[in-house]
């Protein structure tokens, strides 16, 4: 019997608006040092392991996260796979949003000037039916609350549940099934990868 396929998801390295907690989505913000020690980390948790087809976001700390992991030889940009667009709110902090918007919530509201819950739901969704059209592995690189948007999609629950999926810089998830292609589940969600975890 055949294993089931399974994805395996990367939040790229940290960045200094991550670490600072600045909403960060088309801004093109390099990895840090330590952004890039994650990366590298990466690949050596998935040393050994292949993949059918490697995924990337466009933006260069996905892009250079995947280099640094191993995988930009055989890696495809898909637009797709891009983090929220934050519109008004790109490059604020959380507390500085709340004073222009109060009770704002991400996966509730969306952004204003940006992407919608309905944009960012349907982006997913055709990311989750590519990455089920493959029936392999695959490997993708993406930034965190695109990625809690997409597992949310992949198990089939409103992307406002993703709220609930906390995601680290470099870290790593695995979407899968359960007894068969007809139950998506999470198979690992939110490894912190270390040299100590290897």
């Amino acid at each position: 019997m055949n294993p089931l396929p399974q994805v395996y998801l990367v939040r790229h390295g940290q960045t200094e608006w991550s670490l600072s907690g600045r909403h960060t989505g088309r801004s093109d913000i390099p990895l840090t040092a330590a952004g890039e020690d994650n990366a590298r980390r990466v690949g050596r948790r998935l040393a050994g392991l292949s993949f059918a087809h490697v995924l990337c976001s466009p933006s260069q700390r996905a892009r250079r996260t995947c280099e640094l992991a191993g995988f930009a030889a055989s890696a495809q940009i898909d637009p797709d796979l891009a983090e929220w667009d934050y519109g008004e709110l790109e490059g604020l902090h959380t507390a500085e949003i709340h004073a222009l918007y109060p009770g704002w919530e991400l996966f509730r509201d969306g952004s204003p000037g940006g992407e919608s819950i309905a944009d960012v739901t349907a982006r997913a969704d055709r990311v989750v039916s590519r990455l089920r059209a493959f029936n392999a592995n695959v490997l993708v690189f993406s930034s965190g609350h695109f990625l809690r948007s997409l597992a949310a999609r992949w198990v089939g629950i409103d992307l406002s549940l993703g709220r609930h999926l906390l995601l680290a810089t470099g870290s790593l998830s695995i979407l899968g099934y359960e007894h068969g292609l007809d139950e998506p589940a999470l198979a690992l969600w939110n490894e912190p990868v270390a040299d100590s975890a290897l």
